[in-house]
């Protein structure tokens, strides 16, 4: 009796497995994005590791390029710049006019390593485009940013880590000019009331899938007029910080 239970509980533990096994097929069938070991491609939805998948880019450029060039998205490839041990770039894009972006960055010479570039064509997609049709009715035209490539430590400080800026892996978000011609800023509609509020902390929000680091005024007083985003190739392994 004992044994024969023993084979019962043995089938019934197999039958649940193989039913799991099944249940685990069907959805990444369905949802490639959702599984650590399918291939990134841009055109699918943002999944619960697209964001692990655009930083691990940095290790495969070509496949980077490849990825943006699939999506139908413009970009001219930027030259080495070296300028010391610490600060530099190898592999840099700059969007093109056109394509599948319809959002342009203003000013419009932004060089950024590829893993920014490609979370930034999936941001407006699936964050920003559809964050400004519910709180305006209206799309975003552009986006101003301060910058990426800057040879600088955190903060600017004397000594201590290096900046993700110092090798074009972190770009500075600091306005959005609707296609009417207006314009949310983060440094004065973060901390109003309203629908630019609501849109600047959903588009904050939304960044948080897509890059390792998202800093914004929540953070410190230094990110209050901005959102600093990057794909964390400085700092460890794996980590990540939504603020």
């Amino acid at each position: 009796m004992r044994r024969a239970r023993l084979i019962a509980v043995r089938l019934l533990l197999l039958a649940l497995a193989a039913w799991g096994a099944l249940l685990l097929y069907g959805y990444a069938r369905d949802h490639p994005e959702d599984m650590p070991w399918t291939e990134l491609d841009l055109a699918h939805p943002v999944g619960a590791f697209t964001g692990r998948k655009l930083a691990g880019l940095a290790d495969d450029p070509e496949q980077c390029r490849a990825l943006m060039r699939r999506a139908g998205i413009r970009f001219t490839s930027l030259p080495p710049r070296r300028a010391s041990p610490q600060c530099g770039y190898d592999e840099a894009v700059r969007f093109g006019s056109g394509g599948s972006l319809r959002i342009g960055y203003r000013p419009a010479d932004l060089g950024i390593r590829c893993p920014v570039a490609a979370a930034l064509a999936l941001w407006e997609w699936h964050v920003v485009q559809p964050a400004a049709l519910r709180h305006f009715g209206r799309r975003v035209a552009s986006v101003e940013h301060f910058g990426s490539y800057s040879c600088r430590r955190l903060y600017g400080r004397d000594e201590g880590a290096w900046s993700e800026h110092a090798a074009a892996n972190a770009v500075d978000i600091a306005a959005f000019r609707l296609e009417d011609g207006a314009r949310v800023r983060v440094a004065t509609d973060w901390p109003a009331d309203g629908p630019r509020a609501a849109f600047l902390r959903e588009v904050r929000d939304g960044a948080c899938g897509l890059f390792a680091t998202v800093l914004s005024p929540d953070y410190n007083a230094a990110h209050r007029d901005h959102f600093h985003f990057d794909q964390a190739q400085r700092g460890a392994f794996g980590w990540r910080g939504c603020r």
